[in-house]
C-alpha cells in the first residue's frame, strides 16, 4: 500500500487506468483495431495525466501548503521566510500530519503549565490571605475590647496594647518579606558584594540568637575543626538574613536540649556552610517542596513552636542564594536531624 502518495504518482495512476480503459473500449468498438486503441489510450493517458497532475497540485495540495504554513505560523507566532523555500515535494501531508501532531503535544503541554501555573496562584494567594488574616483579626480584636472598656483596666489595657503590637510587628515582617521575594524573583535587588568571615558572621549570629535558644536549652556549636576564619565574597547583609533564618530553624525544630551546629569547609573555588540540628527530621517527601512559599511540614507543630516566622523564610533563603548564583540544599532523616548547606565565593586568605 502506498502511504501518503505524491501527485505525480497519483495522476500517473489515474492516467495508465483510464487510458487501459479506453483502449480496451476502442479495441472492442472498432472492430478490433489496435492502432486505434492505441492512439485513444496514449490520448486518454495524456489528457488525463495532466489533468489530475494540474488537479492534484495546484487545487488540493497548494491548499494543504496553505494550511501547514498556517499552522507553522501559528505555532511561532510569526511567519517562517524560510518556508517559501521548502521542498514541498517531499510529500507535504506528512509533513503537515507531523506538525499538527506537534503542535497539538505543544498545546497540550503549555496547557498542563499554565494549570500547574493556575493551581500555584490560587494556593500562594490562600496561603497569603491566611497569613495576613490572622495578624489582622487579631488586631482587631484587641483594639475593639480595648474601646469596649478594657482601656480603663490597667491590668487588661498594657498586656492588650502588647499583644497588638506583637501582632503589627508580624503583618510587617510578612509584607516586609513578601517584598523581598518580589525583589529577588524579579531580579530588582542588586547584592553588594564584600569580603568578610562567615565564621566570625555565624558567631554574632549566635549570640544574637543565644535567649531564644537558651528558651529551649539548645546549645549552638561550631563544628570542631572548623572554628578558623573562612573569608568569602557576598552580600553580606542578605548572607546575614540566610545565617539567621537557618540558625532560627535550628533552634525551633531542633530537639529541646539538643545542639545546633555550624561547619564550614573548603570546596576550591567555594566555601560549603552547613547549619544542622539533631532534630526530629524531615519526611524525604516534604525535602522537594522544603523552599516553596508558605509551605509547612507539619502546620500544628509550626504553630505549637511560636509565632515570629512569616513561612517565607526558607524562600528568601534559596533566593538569596540563587542570586548570588550559588546553590542551597537540604538533607534530613527522621529521628536524626536536619542539615541545611549553601555555597559561597572564597575569597583569598582561606
Amino acid at each position: 500500500m502506498i502511504r501518503n502518495p505524491k501527485p505525480l504518482t497519483i495522476a500517473l495512476t489515474i492516467a495508465f487506468v483510464l487510458s487501459a480503459f479506453t483502449g480496451i473500449i476502442t479495441f472492442l468498438i472498432d472492430d478490433y483495431r489496435i492502432e486505434h486503441a492505441a492512439i485513444a489510450a496514449l490520448f486518454t493517458l495524456i489528457f488525463s495525466f495532466v489533468l489530475f497532475f494540474y488537479s492534484l497540485e495546484y487545487f488540493i495540495y497548494r491548499k494543504i501548503k496553505l494550511i501547514y504554513k498556517t499552522i507553522h505560523s501559528l505555532k511561532t507566532q510569526k511567519y517562517d521566510a524560510r518556508l517559501s523555500n521548502f521542498n514541498w515535494k517531499t510529500d507535504p501531508i506528512a509533513n503537515m500530519n507531523k506538525e499538527v501532531i506537534n503542535w497539538a503535544k505543544d498545546q497540550r503541554e503549555q496547557m498542563d503549565e499554565l494549570k500547574r501555573l493556575a493551581d500555584f496562584r490560587k494556593e500562594f494567594l490562600g496561603n497569603v490571605s491566611h497569613e495576613l488574616k490572622t495578624p489582622i483579626f487579631n488586631i482587631q480584636g484587641y483594639i475593639h475590647t480595648l474601646i469596649d472598656g478594657a482601656i480603663d483596666d490597667p491590668e487588661v489595657n498594657v498586656r492588650f496594647l502588647k499583644k497588638a503590637a506583637k501582632s503589627a510587628d508580624r503583618l510587617s515582617d510578612l509584607v516586609a518579606d513578601l517584598l523581598a521575594i518580589s525583589q529577588l524573583e524579579s531580579g530588582d535587588l542588586h547584592m553588594e558584594y564584600e569580603r568578610f568571615d562567615i565564621n566570625a558572621m555565624v558567631k554574632d549570629v549566635y549570640e544574637q540568637l543565644e535567649v531564644r535558644a537558651k528558651d529551649r536549652g539548645i546549645s549552638l556549636l561550631i563544628k570542631e575543626g572548623c572554628n578558623k576564619p573562612f573569608w568569602v565574597m557576598a552580600d553580606k547583609y542578605r548572607i546575614r538574613q540566610v545565617v539567621v533564618n537557618l540558625v532560627i530553624n535550628s533552634i525551633k525544630y531542633g530537639r529541646e536540649y539538643g545542639t545546633a551546629t555550624a561547619a564550614f569547609y573548603d570546596m576550591d573555588e567555594n566555601v560549603l556552610v552547613e547549619i544542622a540540628d539533631n532534630g526530629e527530621g524531615i519526611a524525604q517527601e516534604h525535602l522537594p517542596r522544603i523552599f516553596e512559599r508558605f509551605y509547612r511540614v507539619d502546620k500544628s507543630r509550626a504553630r505549637e513552636s511560636g509565632p515570629g516566622g512569616t513561612g517565607l523564610g526558607l524562600a528568601i533563603v534559596k533566593h538569596i542564594i540563587e542570586a548570588h548564583h550559588q546553590t542551597i540544599h537540604v538533607r534530613s532523616a527522621i529521628g536524626e536531624g536536619t542539615t541545611f548547606g549553601f555555597t559561597l565565593l572564597k575569597s583569598g586568605g582561606n
